[in-house]
Parts: C-alpha cells; sequence; structure tokens
C-alpha cells in the first residue's frame, strides 16, 4: 500500500467512524440501557427512548390493544444470563425483544425470541413467554420513554401518564 492509498484509507475510516457517531448520537429516540446484577442475575435492557411531544399515550401514539415494541428503533433488547420467573413464569437465559400490548386496565408484556432487528417485525409464533399486568396511571407523567430496574427486580416501564411494571426473580431464589 502507498502513501496516498493509506492517507485515502484513513480518510475514508474517519469519515464512516463520524458518520456512525453522529448518527447515533443525533437521534430523535436515543438509546440508552438499564442493568442491574442480583443475586447473581445480571439483567439488562436496551432501548430507544422516544419523546411525546404532545401526542397522548394510547391514543395519538402507541395506540391501546395494539403490538408495541417498547420503545423506538430497533428492537428492545431484554438480556439475562439464567433462568428466570417473571410472574410467575419461567423465563430461559438469553436475549429476547420486548413487546407491549398496552390497554387502560392491564397491558401484555412480550419477550419474543426475534431480538436482533429493526422496527416491529413482530411474529406471535417466536413469542417465549407473554405476561399480563395491571396498567398505572401515574400523577407525574413522563416525557420520554424510560425503562428502569429496581434492586428488588421489578422492572418499570413508563410513558405519559401510563406506567407498566413485571417482577423478575432468580429461579434459585
Amino acid at each position: 500500500m502507498n502513501i496516498k492509498q493509506l492517507f485515502f484509507s484513513i480518510l475514508f475510516t474517519g469519515f464512516i467512524f463520524s458518520n456512525a457517531q453522529t448518527s447515533s448520537s443525533n437521534r430523535v429516540s436515543p438509546i440508552d440501557s438499564v442493568q442491574i446484577q442480583i443475586d447473581g442475575l445480571n439483567m439488562e435492557i436496551v432501548y430507544s427512548r422516544p419523546f411525546l411531544k404532545g401526542r397522548e399515550f394510547g391514543k395519538d401514539i402507541v395506540p391501546f390493544g395494539k403490538v408495541w415494541r417498547t420503545g423506538a428503533n430497533e428492537a428492545t433488547v431484554f438480556e439475562i444470563n439464567k433462568d428466570v420467573v417473571i410472574e410467575g413464569h419461567e423465563l430461559s437465559s438469553g436475549k429476547y425483544s420486548l413487546y407491549t400490548i398496552p390497554d387502560e386496565e392491564q397491558t401484555t408484556i412480550i419477550f419474543n425470541k426475534d431480538w436482533d432487528q429493526w422496527g416491529t417485525i413482530y411474529n406471535e409464533d417466536r413469542d417465549a413467554l407473554r405476561i399480563v399486568v395491571p396498567t398505572y396511571t401515574s400523577d407525574h407523567p413522563t416525557e420520554q420513554f424510560t425503562i428502569s430496574i429496581e434492586p428488588t427486580g421489578d422492572v418499570c416501564l413508563s410513558w405519559g401518564e401510563k406506567v407498566f411494571v413485571f417482577h423478575v426473580k432468580s429461579e434459585a431464589s
């Protein structure tokens, strides 16, 4: 490789790296993650965080009764290193996409085996687990979609006035 080829190779690599950095940091719905370790259980959720921007959750955005990718952009990824029990149901260790079907009174949380994808390419036949949890209404609306994990194993999804919580525990617990 001569000096001219080396120069253009470095320039091209820098251009690609610069564009990748710009595109991820200037996203309308930025990527975030939450993780926790509880008694040897490592749990991580990687997701994109959309904003309401004047829209109403359940009506203008994420209509009630419809499958939602639980975030924006890429599928939200739920990863665990051990088998767990979620709301009394077993889920094997691994990576899953996290979908929800929100509704006024209750919400279906779906752990789907197709985790490496963009957007909502949902295939119900690939579901590993479905659970139903109550839909709560918060007095403190959340403008930007947020997922948190408590030391108790409670996973909390909140957006707008709606909050959904499910409990995860290690099978060994």
